[in-house]
């Protein structure tokens, strides 16, 4: 059976993204964040259909934001497994028998997926085939006699910090290259803040939309120059 988080937790019951602004922080499209999100049913040539379940948890609300915390956290490991170029169509299957082995409600947003999730995954793919599924070879590398993920893979999982529970506690988000933008649900709701100074990016970034200099932006929020300079750059890509 799965182990459930507590009920009062704000990383898990609080909506506080729309589907779009979570798509944002992580970058990926919207519409492949709202088929992690709601799941999907699509017609197969020749007749039938291929359902997926949702793999991102979601508060059903009517308008306004419906992913909670948590849900970030879980859509910022898919997007580790679709930055390994195998097709989420290809891993999905893998991922949906990785959080029921885990044994824990929310497994993709769990401590448990760093430390033990590659070692499931072969072992699920071997028990299914006899072998190990491409895919799964993939993600998984032997480093030290131990299987572990892909670096491109780990490199995300290596932005969640978790909290004594084993659950997503903070995100490093991966749109920059420079600055360090964090989403805490403790602070500013969830929305992305520089991890100095705390101040939300959007604020910040607003100021410069309206005609202020970089320079003085920075000196106000207490953010280095440089750091502002790359979620500018960041922004600027999003939009174009």
């Amino acid at each position: 059976m799965l182990r459930n988080h507590p009920v009062d937790d704000l990383r898990f019951g609080v909506p506080l993204y729309t589907v779009g602004e979570a798509a944002a922080a992580l970058g990926v499209p919207v519409s492949t964040f709202a088929t992690w999100v709601h799941g999907y049913t699509r017609q197969r040539p020749g007749g039938g259909r291929t359902t997926r379940s949702a793999l991102v948890t979601h508060v059903e609300v009517a308008g306004g934001p419906s992913i909670p915390f948590v849900g970030l956290a879980e859509g910022l490991v898919l997007a580790a497994f679709r930055r390994s170029g195998v097709p989420m169509q290809r891993i999905r299957p893998a991922l949906e028998a990785l959080a029921s082995e885990l044994g824990v409600a929310h497994a993709l947003a769990s401590e448990r997926l760093y430390t033990d999730g590659a070692e499931v995954l072969v072992d699920l793919a071997e028990r299914a085939s006899g072998v190990v599924a491409p895919e799964v070879s993939e993600l998984v590398v032997v480093r030290s006699g131990q299987r572990v993920f892909a670096p491109v893979v780990e490199s995300y999982l290596k932005r969640i910090s978790f909290a004594a529970d084993g659950f997503a506690e903070l995100i490093h988000l991966p749109l920059y290259s420079r600055a360090d933008v964090v989403a805490d649900p403790r602070r500013s709701f969830g929305q992305p803040i520089f991890a100095s100074g705390s101040a939300r990016v959007r604020d910040a970034l607003e100021r410069f939309w309206a005609g202020e200099e970089l320079s003085e932006v920075a000196e106000d929020f207490g953010v280095p120059l440089a750091d502002l300079e790359d979620v500018v750059r960041a922004a600027s890509r999003r939009a174009a």
